[in-house]
């Protein structure tokens, strides 16, 4: 893994630098969730340094990366040449483009989320889906570390996301956190139909690394819980979004 850039990590959040169960686990709900798509044109959307577009690209497809940070998007172009270096609120592609996007934790670190959503949408063949990944304001934690007195502190702090919206983000300027109902406002007037709409768990692949069998027990446990109202308190919304005639 490589050293962490602490005002990097906080204003685009971490991306994946290696493949364990937990990215693995993922991509399974992404092709799962794309069906016949996952073999036409797609786009990460932030695709941080290529990990996912690596492993998409595997499926038969046509995959594309786009990434705001230019280091990233640099690393990301050794996995694939079809990476550039863009604002998610301003997609640098044609309407109608594609038949999945992914976004995988990368909705709640972009300037403008709604923009970038109309942008989505633009880029979006009718029939298209997005499958979106963003971090659940029910979950214990704020993974993405907190501003207190000044300096940026790193890791997860617990109980910060069940604060006053105001008190909260002042503590995490730097990331936005999504109730259901933020998301469903968040999408409201834009040309999509719900195909699934869930919140996960991890699978705390740092956890079993430093505990093993214990933490095997705590990832089965968590993910079991996705089966029940106990979902509310996962760590990522899951919405599969397809794109209807506008």
């Amino acid at each position: 893994m490589q050293p962490r850039d602490f005002d990097k990590a906080a204003l685009c959040g971490e991306p994946s630098y290696v493949w364990r169960a937990g990215q693995q686990r993922r991509l399974e709900m992404i092709v799962r969730a794309a069906g016949e798509r996952i073999r036409g044109r797609i786009l990460e959307n932030g695709c941080g340094v290529g990990m996912y577009v690596e492993h998409l690209q595997t499926f038969g497809g046509r995959v594309f990366g786009l990434e705001f940070d230019f280091e990233r998007a640099a690393e990301a172009r050794r996995r694939s040449p079809r990476i550039v270096n863009a604002a998610g609120e301003g997609l640098p592609y044609p309407a109608a483009t594609f038949d999945l996007i992914l976004s995988h934790e990368v909705l709640e670190h972009v300037s403008d989320d709604r923009r970038a959503l109309e942008e989505i949408a633009r880029v979006l063949k009718p029939g298209g889906r997005l499958v979106l990944f963003v971090p659940n304001r029910g979950y214990p934690f704020e993974t993405h570390g907190v501003y207190w007195r000044g300096r940026y502190r790193f890791g997860n702090i617990p109980l910060v996301n069940y604060l006053p919206r105001r008190w909260r983000d002042r503590l995490a300027p730097h990331v936005r956190v999504y109730a259901r109902r933020d998301l469903t406002r968040l999408f409201a007037g834009l040309p999509f139909r719900p195909v699934e709409q869930t919140v996960i768990f991890g699978a705390y692949d740092n956890l079993i690394a430093r505990f093993g069998g214990l933490g095997r027990a705590l990832r089965a446990v968590l993910q079991f819980l996705e089966k029940t109202p106990l979902r509310a308190l996962g760590l990522s919304h899951l919405w599969v979004m397809e794109k209807v005639e506008g």
